[in-house]
């Protein structure tokens, strides 16, 4: 009963209308969009966006904000490239290296937001440039590609007729459900987004649990980085770009504030899925590439603005419910000032 309830949430409710309202209104103008094959490849483009968008959804539940992503995936899709290719290390260390280096790309972050006092924006819109222009060191600028035959499997392998991305997915998000819900760690996401003041006085370490959401963001764009590097079998310092706000979109749109605090990491994914749904639904339509990303800013700044009138919205309607329609006989002063005449009698 509580799982059943907790899915029946207005948390999840809500993304999971805007979800639905998104792919009925593709359906509807390309008959292509339910394909088997076509959903198979929806459920393979999210699985990089929604890993990513955890990393970004922990960020913002601190009240902060990580632009940085989208530039680690072009770094590590390159430091990945050049291990196999140049140093010829074996596949498994180099996935683990990879998401290490991410954590630790993560780590430098939040020590500067949070040790340094800058502010997120700007400590990652600068690690933005700095990582982009790191991975442009590399291979003179250019892409490697034909890295390893053994990346393939790893994006496009199944298990008992699964995709593997399906599988990584689940699991990378019940982790994170788990440590929000369920750990010390998680419950401090939490407080700290909501109020750093209250949470210091109740004994948070406010700085070190900011640190470990900025080191979460950098292992979850770790994972992505691999998938990437697999499904392309590249790498590239064009990576990654714009999949930074795809992610913060994703967690948008599933309804975490960005004053913090306030999210839910499962309505991320259908976040991230609303997302992928309309950029796939654009594809089909061949709208070009200019108006698809002017959707995808108009669709993020909807949701932001939706954040922003929360109060406002959730006020007008309690509100409305509260007092009901207004007796016969009731004028507007009786109304404003809270008093119930009795209906029909007249007012003088």
């Amino acid at each position: 009963m509580n799982a059943l309830r907790r899915l029946l949430a207005p948390s999840l409710l809500a993304p999971l209308a805007a979800l639905l309202l998104a792919s009925a209104a593709v359906s509807l103008t390309t008959s292509r969009f339910l394909d088997p094959q076509n959903l198979l490849n929806i459920s393979l483009q999210v699985s990089i966006v929604s890993i990513m968008a955890i990393g970004s959804t922990m960020v913002i539940l601190t009240g902060g904000i990580d632009l940085s992503p989208g530039s680690m995936v072009a770094l590590l899709t390159m430091l990945m490239a050049l291990f196999i290719t140049q140093d010829q290390l074996p596949l498994a260390l180099v996935i683990v290296l990879v998401i290490l280096i991410g954590s630790a790309l993560g780590a430098v972050n939040g020590a500067l937001v949070a040790y340094g006092r800058i502010p997120s924006f700007i400590v990652t819109l600068a690690t933005l440039s700095v990582f982009k222009g790191w991975a442009f060191l590399y291979n003179q600028g250019a892409p490697i590609f034909s890295v390893s035959p053994l990346l393939d499997p790893i994006f496009y392998g199944r298990v008992f007729g699964i995709p593997l991305p399906f599988i990584y997915v689940l699991v990378c998000f019940a982790v994170a459900y788990v440590l929000l819900n369920y750990t010390m760690a998680g419950r401090a996401i939490y407080a700290v987004g909501g109020n750093d003041s209250a949470a210091r006085f109740s004994g948070i370490n406010v700085r070190r649990t900011r640190m470990l959401a900025y080191t979460m963001a950098g292992a979850t764009a770790g994972i992505a980085s691999v998938l990437m590097a697999a499904r392309l079998d590249s790498g590239s310092p064009n990576y990654g770009s714009g999949m930074e706000l795809q992610a913060i979109g994703a967690a948008v749109i599933g309804g975490a504030s960005l004053s913090g605090g306030y999210g839910n990491v499962i309505a991320t994914l259908i976040g991230a899925l609303t997302i992928v749904v309309v950029q796939n639904g654009l594809n089909l339509n061949a709208v070009p590439t200019s108006w698809q990303l002017i959707t995808l800013g108009a669709i993020i700044a909807f949701a932001v603005g939706l954040d922003s009138w929360r109060v406002q919205i959730v006020g007008l309607v309690r509100h409305r419910f509260k007092r009901g329609p207004r007796p016969v006989g009731a004028t507007v002063t009786d109304i404003t000032a809270g008093q119930e005449p009795e209906v029909g009698k007249r007012q003088d």
